[in-house]
């Protein structure tokens, strides 16, 4: 897997997986299982997709490290804003 070097000096995977339009929580678990077995380390989703826990489950069933991987979340719309900002953050990295 190709990589970037970010300018805070982590490596970003050039390829990822999204879970855009995963809306059944079994199905989305399933769906970035099959992801990070076939090597996919980047790994994309959103608090507005609604599956950050399914995304999440399957991260720590993986058994991968999680230095290993690369996450990307996106904040809703009206979670625009320092503070809110921090809380949204806060909340997506607390979702079981």
């Amino acid at each position: 897997m190709n990589h970037i070097t970010l300018n805070n000096g982590l490596t970003m995977p050039l390829e990822g997986f999204g879970v855009f339009q995963i809306t059944d929580l079994a199905q989305c678990e399933q769906a970035v299982s099959q992801a990070l077995a076939c090597g996919y380390r980047l790994i994309d989703t959103a608090a507005a997709y609604c599956n950050e826990e399914a995304v999440g489950a399957a991260i720590r069933k993986s058994g991968i490290p999680r230095q290993q991987l690369f996450i990307t979340t996106k904040l809703w719309v009206q979670d625009a804003g320092y503070e809110k900002s921090k809380q949204a953050f806060q909340l997506s990295l607390s979702i079981d």
